[in-house]
This record gives structure tokens, sequence and C-alpha cells, in this order.
């Protein structure tokens, strides 16, 4: 999931005499690096669908490395929902008027978006459009993640940063997935309501798991990823998903081989296409077996607020904007 935003987005237009249409866009100087302004309608390829965006919702990687990875200007965002108002050309994807969720390269905090047709999910009338932006870079991670584990039905499972948005949904969907989840956190108010999501255990670091675990989703990084390794079995794995902690980690793999060295540790990478994934995690939403864990909502001129609030890591789950208004 990392984009580095060097370049225009695909199907965003550049020209002077492109229409305008307000978007959120990057501005160092601004408050949270962000400000509503103007930014080109953007221009659909043949396989995009042009989307109208009523809900977007925030990843903590697209934030904590905003600095580095954006340019002044450039509308941000991968996760929004919305409805199509102009189809693919090509044909693919849904047509006028369906209800989406998508993901794509930033471009999702504006009023329209080009997404392209095989990154986008339909959504029934039952279900939320907030809730459904909440799903696609979190949901779909922890998804992609808990399948690199393979199976763990019967399994002890450790899920890092359990408190956070993808944290949220791994606990969910390892305990729909038959694991033994054990939820860690970093203090007992962040573990609030991870047990009735499924969680076994809630633990505040890592002191007091001493049996071996199956699998780590890892979404801390720093001293805390190397822990979660050393507790991983002979045959099971640990995914490296994110760096909340935003400290390097160091390994001392000498001492994992005299402890055992048949395990993995993996950097993990989201893969597209996103659309199956996010037609599955929808159909969970719609049969109210998965929740998206909404701890922040409100209009888009609040998004400062929002984002400091999931830096600062007071939301519990996700943070979704109302777009437009």
């Amino acid at each position: 999931m990392n984009h580095h935003g060097a370049d225009p987005a695909p199907g965003q237009a550049t020209g002077k005499d492109a229409t305008a249409l307000r978007a959120l866009l990057y501005d160092p100087e601004a408050p949270q690096g962000l400000r509503l302004g103007e930014a080109p309608e953007p221009v659909p390829h043949d396989a995009q669908a042009l989307v109208e965006v009523h809900t977007a919702s925030l990843n903590f990687g697209e934030l904590a490395y905003r600095e580095e990875r954006a340019r002044p200007g450039q509308v941000l965002g991968w996760d929004s929902a919305g409805i199509v108002v102009q189809a693919a050309t090509d044909g693919s994807g849904p047509a006028v008027g369906t209800r989406v969720v998508s993901f794509g390269p930033p471009g999702a905090w504006a009023e329209r978006r080009a997404v392209d047709t095989a990154e986008l999910a339909v959504v029934p009338d039952a279900v939320d459009l907030g809730a459904a932006s909440a799903l696609p870079g979190a949901g779909v991670s922890a998804l992609q993640a808990l399948r690199r584990l393979g199976p763990v039905i019967g399994r002890r499972v450790l899920i890092t940063g359990a408190s956070g948005g993808l944290g949220r949904f791994a606990v969910q969907l390892a305990a729909l997935a038959g694991a033994y989840v054990i939820a860690a956190v970093g203090s007992p108010r962040r573990g609030e309501g991870l047990r009735e999501l499924g969680a076994d255990e809630v633990v505040v670091g890592l002191e007091h798991v001493t049996a071996p675990v199956f699998g780590v989703l890892d979404n801390v990084g720093g001293p805390l990823l190397a822990e979660a390794f050393a507790l991983v079995e002979p045959g099971g794995s640990a995914q490296s998903i994110g760096k909340a902690s935003l400290e390097p980690t160091t390994i001392d793999f000498e001492r994992e081989r005299l402890t055992g060295g048949d395990r993995r540790l993996e950097p993990f990478a989201v893969r597209s296409p996103f659309g199956p994934d996010l037609t599955y995690l929808v159909s969970l939403l719609a049969k109210g077996r998965l929740d998206p864990q909404i701890g922040w909502r409100g209009s888009w001129e609040r998004a400062p607020e929002a984002v400091a609030a999931l830096l600062g890591r007071r939301v519990r789950g996700k943070a979704v904007l109302d777009i437009g208004g």
C-alpha cells in the first residue's frame, strides 16, 4: 500500500482548462497537512468508472508518511464509497447509479474519483456507504495477510496493534476462520470491545504470552515485532503489515536459529485487484458478520481533527469522512 505520489494519479486530468471539483489537498502549511480546495476533474480511462464520492476512510499508513510521499496540491486518500456517475467505456464494471466501494491510488478525498473497475465492489442498499468505505485498505489487507498464514482453524494467532482499524478487522476475520485469537494492544482502554469481536485473549504487551503461536499479524513493528516473531512455533510465520511505532526492527537471527529456525518472517504487501476481496467483505457486512468499527465520523471539513485523532491513537477502529455538503 505504498503510493508515492510523484506523478499525477491515473485518470486525473492535469490541463489548465480542466473543470475543477472540491477536494482535500495536501498542504504542508495547513493543519495536519490538509486543506479543502479545488482539483482537476478526473478523466477516466476505458476500464475506469467515474464515481461520485459520498464517504471516505482514513488509513494510518497514508497519513503517517504523507510528508515524504505526497506533493503539495495532491488529492490524497485510497478508500472511498459512492455512486457510479459514468460507467467504464470498455463495458466492465457496474452501470450508472450503482453504489460502490473502491480502492485506488491517491484521489479518494474528492467529490469525484476515477477508479479501475477491478478495484471496486457493488454495495447493497442495506449497507451504509460509510461502513463500506472503511473496508478497502484495512479490511482487504487484514484478509490477505490472514490468508498468508495458511489454515488457522484451531491455531493460535497473535495480532499486534489489534485496536486499530486493520487490527480490528484482523481480529474478526481470524475468529471467523476458527483461530484462537490473541489481541495485543498498548493499553487496557485500547483493548475495549475486542473480546466482543472474537478475541479469546486481550493482552497489553507480550509479556504474558508465553505459549507459542502459529501466526502473527503485526501492525506495530519496532521491538514488538521482534518479540512477536520469537513466539512463532515451527512451521508458522509472522506477517509484518505495518509500522505504527515508526521504529525499525532488529532481530537476532542467530538466537532465533538456536530456538528453532523453521519459521518465516515476511514483509506483507497488499495485492490488487481488490474487487473480489471487497465483494467478499461487503457480503460479510450485509450479513452482519463483520463490524467496520467506525470510531470517528464527521464532515470532511473536520478532516484535520480526524487525522490528529487517528495519528494520536485516539480512534478505536476506523475514521470516516462524509464528503461534500
